[in-house]
């Protein structure tokens, strides 16, 4: 009795070590650099929003937070490097919508939603948007409509990869033509801009933020915003409800999580640093100017999302007969 009595408090006494030593890493949070896992290439929406908040995040709390990009299959590749990190705030990552649609569209994804990873906060989410080729003889959605069904199987269209919410926005424009049309995925929204631009494939679905300098440099014509209204950032562009095709509305999220377990104390300020950030004029009118609409809301608010997300793009992609290969 004796004996186990000791090892009870002994155990006891370690956890409360531990307990005190988490607190005091806590509160000294960050004492070193800290890495922002983005699964995704360069350039693109998630790799320009995470870079702001990394040059932020160390402007705010004195330690550098430097961008790691590791595309692939769909952000899966990233996400399971991110969800190998110890728990100790020094690796977090920024996820898109991509994180919320994959468990459904993959036969296996390298994480657990509810195992892996605590929600931080929603820095922001973007609309995504048409595109095509100014070559490609088409002025409007209803034109391009006309002219995949006049030629099956004869077009393609680029998108940020598969799991991504334009690469399924393309599958749910193609369902609502009832005609064959080849998807081209790349890792990223910013490849499948340079595939269109240079008119491998003839017309894309991406995020709204890379795609702003294209098309108002006319080097790609906005046919369409997938939001429900029309995008500051691209004022002439109209909505896909305006264009003829309601009920294809679709937000590209871009959240940041880190490994389960993370002390709330380092997941809490990260969430009101984050927060802090994104309400300055000066982050503001750099967000609204790509095309990107400020949020960061609580811990507790984006795990809502994420839930919401997950469950309506199961939806979708269970109507659509959707598969991607592993």
């Amino acid at each position: 009795m004796t004996n186990m009595l000791a090892r009870v408090f002994l155990i006891a006494a370690c956890l409360l070590a531990g307990t005190r030593i988490q607190a005091q890493e806590a509160g000294s949070y960050p004492s070193r650099p800290v890495r922002v896992i983005v699964p995704f290439a360069p350039s693109g929406p998630a790799d320009i929003v995470a870079r702001l908040l990394a040059q932020k995040l160390g402007e705010q709390l004195g330690k550098q937070f430097y961008v790691e990009n590791q595309p692939g299959a769909g952000g899966n590749l990233g996400m399971g490097a991110a969800a190998r990190a110890n728990p100790d705030g020094y690796t977090l990552v920024l996820v898109s919508s991509s994180y919320m649609v994959n468990p459904s569209l993959y036969p296996k994804v390298p994480y657990d939603q509810a195992k892996d990873f605590v929600a931080v906060t929603l820095p922001a989410y973007a609309p995504n948007v048409l595109v095509a080729n100014p070559s490609l003889p088409v002025q409007n959605v209803q034109e391009l409509a006309a002219l995949i069904k006049a030629n099956p199987g004869k077009y393609s269209f680029a998108s940020a990869g598969m799991g991504t919410t334009p690469y399924l926005c393309g599958e749910l424009f193609k369902l609502s033509l009832g005609a064959e049309l080849v998807h081209v995925p790349f890792n990223g929204s910013a490849p499948a801009i340079q595939s269109t631009l240079g008119g491998h494939t003839p017309f894309a679905f991406v995020v709204l933020a890379p795609a702003v300098p294209q098309v108002k440099e006319g080097k790609l014509r906005g046919l369409a915003v997938l939001s429900t209204q029309r995008s500051p950032a691209l004022p002439d562009v109209p909505t896909i409800a305006e264009a003829g095709f309601p009920g294809q509305e679709a937000d590209t999220l871009l959240g940041v999580l880190a490994p389960a377990r993370t002390p709330k104390e380092i997941v809490e300020r990260l969430h009101q640093a984050i927060k802090g950030i994104v309400a300055t004029p000066e982050i503001k009118e750099r967000l609204d100017a790509i095309g990107f609409v400020p949020v960061a809301n609580t811990p507790d608010e984006f795990a809502a999302i994420i839930r919401e997300e997950t469950a309506r793009w199961a939806k979708v992609i269970r109507a659509a007969n959707l598969r991607a290969e592993p």
